[in-house]
């Protein structure tokens, strides 16, 4: 037998490693499930995996759709949310909250019955939310009110208005610190408050942001993630040095986040449907992969028990898009 060249197997045995990386780096089909109503707009999800249902914000239809994760039916619809935008599932209350843009309001919806419990009136274009359990309060982004709600969740009453200087993104809630950051567009920076007292306690400058909008806290390892849709950029900052640490390109205006904590894997949705797939590691934040998952395909959620991921989309129907990385 003719001996085998040590650095030829070395070579060979990387170039293995390199592509068994690579096939993990993408996503594949699971199913596609059929969604109600018609073929329009879909916005913010949240997921409930404790209980395996997903809240779906179909703004098209002034509706919130909830479906079973694990059986895949569609458990029910709440209407008369007129364009909602925000949704967010919060199994220790029982509830979904969920941002009307077209009433400027935030409805209160009970997540057994899904009866609407309560509707508030909060800023202009509410959009995104948070909820901050210590303090037992939900914020929400007015976009164009340039201020963020503070919601009592016990009263269902608006107990404090904080002004934020420009146009609004998303809100986040950081674990950690029991902070809550939100994007401020206008002003191409990262808002810390303090939900104990309701200020501003730090502003964080985002250079080359342009329209940072989508936002999402990775708390373990004490980093922000945020998509700017102006200049198609994901912003990488550190929480401790409140210094942007990396820039990537993400073609597509870039919107909405989602995190796998298994799997270390972020995902960004675009407005013209690539998907972009990152892996989170000690060593920093490195690109895997872009795939198309379809057209708007531009919010996403992941589940952390099946590492399923999860994307609306309105066209040619309204279907519910299931994937999941390659094993």
């Amino acid at each position: 037998m003719p001996r085998l060249n040590l650095r030829r197997l070395l070579a060979l045995a990387a170039l293995a490693s390199c592509q068994a990386l690579a096939a993990a780096d993408t996503l594949q089909l699971v199913r596609d499930l059929p969604l109600p109503g018609r073929a329009t707009r879909w916005d913010y999800m949240s997921l409930d995996a404790a209980n395996g249902k997903l809240a779906l914000a179909h703004l098209g239809d002034d509706s919130v759709v909830v479906v079973s994760t694990e059986s895949g039916k569609v458990l029910g619809t709440v209407g008369n949310v007129r364009q909602v935008h925000g949704v967010l599932a919060v199994p220790e209350l029982g509830r979904i909250f969920a941002t009307a843009t077209g009433s400027d309001e935030l409805v209160v919806i009970d997540e057994s019955s899904l009866a609407i419990l309560a509707r508030v009136p909060v800023g202009r274009y509410p959009d995104g939310l948070a909820y901050a359990p210590r303090a037992g309060k939900v914020y929400v982004s007015d976009k164009e009110g340039k201020t963020e709600s503070v919601i009592d969740v016990r009263t269902h009453k608006r107990v404090a208005v904080v002004a934020l200087g420009g146009t609004v993104g998303n809100s986040q809630y950081d674990p950690i610190s029991g902070h809550v950051y939100v994007n401020v567009e206008g002003t191409g920076e990262l808002v810390e408050l303090d939900p104990a007292t309701d200020k501003i306690v730090g502003r964080i400058r985002l250079p080359n942001a342009d329209g940072n909008h989508g936002l999402l806290i990775e708390p373990e390892q004490r980093l922000a993630f945020i998509a700017c849709e102006g200049n198609d950029k994901l912003l990488v900052l550190d929480l401790r040095s409140k210094r942007v640490t990396a820039e990537f390109p993400v073609g597509g205006e870039p919107d909405v986040l989602a995190y796998d904590p298994g799997r270390k894997l972020l995902y960004v949705a675009t407005e013209s449907g690539p998907v972009h797939m990152f892996r989170i590691g000690p060593d920093g934040v490195t690109k895997a992969v872009s795939i198309s998952a379809g057209r708007n395909a531009h919010t996403i959620a992941a589940d952390p028990r099946s590492h399923e991921v999860y994307l609306p989309l309105n066209q040619p129907r309204p279907t519910l898009r299931v994937m999941r990385p390659v094993e």
